[in-house]
């Protein structure tokens, strides 16, 4: 069932609404165009590839059956538009490697779990030099710079995962369902992305 926000959306889709395809813009526009550099060699073609998943979200509102948020769906067809666009291959690593097996880790794993249950996934002790201060305000300046640098480098799959999670505030079900992935491999990929990104931003502040 869809949400009663969703249905209103999607109804204006469907009425050629310029008001309803005005406010998803706003709502999801700046991250789509993120989620889409994640996968495309270039900001002017992650702006085509945004461009021509919304073409096809409103060609296609129509057959829309709500088996899923519009917002999962949206970035379900902007995903898959941004792969066919050309997904960084020689960036890419085996998905096979993604498996329980795998064995590699950038920074130490008992690292990466806060011993407050509320925030899985955030280092249990963050580096000495994010102290507060204005030398601390100026690194974190910074950090986010060396972040999105880092982020950049990763492979397609990795770097959309850890932009959805940690920068758009997606939940793991809504990645899952977007990128059409199992929860293991939305895991492993998460874990992977975090555990580069935690490795430069250490290296940078030491």
């Amino acid at each position: 069932m869809l949400s009663p926000e969703d249905a209103r959306l999607v109804d204006g889709l469907r009425r050629r609404d310029d008001a309803a395809f005005a406010e998803l813009m706003r709502e999801y526009g700046a991250a789509m165009l993120r989620v889409a550099r994640m996968y495309v060699s270039s900001r002017a073609v992650a702006e085509d590839v945004r461009q021509e998943a919304w073409l096809a979200v409103v060609n296609g509102i129509a057959r829309f059956e709500g088996r899923s948020s519009l917002k999962t769906g949206i970035f379900r067809i902007l995903a898959n538009t941004a792969k066919t666009r050309g997904v960084r291959k020689a960036r890419s690593v085996p998905f096979s490697s993604l498996g329980d097996g795998e064995t590699e880790s950038a920074v130490e794993v008992d690292r990466f779990f806060s011993p407050d249950a509320r925030f899985p996934g955030h280092w249990s002790a963050p580096p000495d030099s994010w102290a507060g201060g204005p030398e601390g305000r100026l690194l974190a300046g910074e950090a986010v710079d060396v972040i999105q640098r880092e982020i950049e480098q990763l492979p397609a799959q990795q770097a959309a995962v850890i932009t959805m999670r940690d920068i758009e505030g997606f939940t793991a079900e809504e990645v899952r369902n977007a990128l059409e992935i199992s929860e293991t491999n939305q895991r492993v990929l998460l874990h992977r992305a975090r555990s580069k990104v935690r490795r430069a931003l250490e290296e940078y502040l030491q």
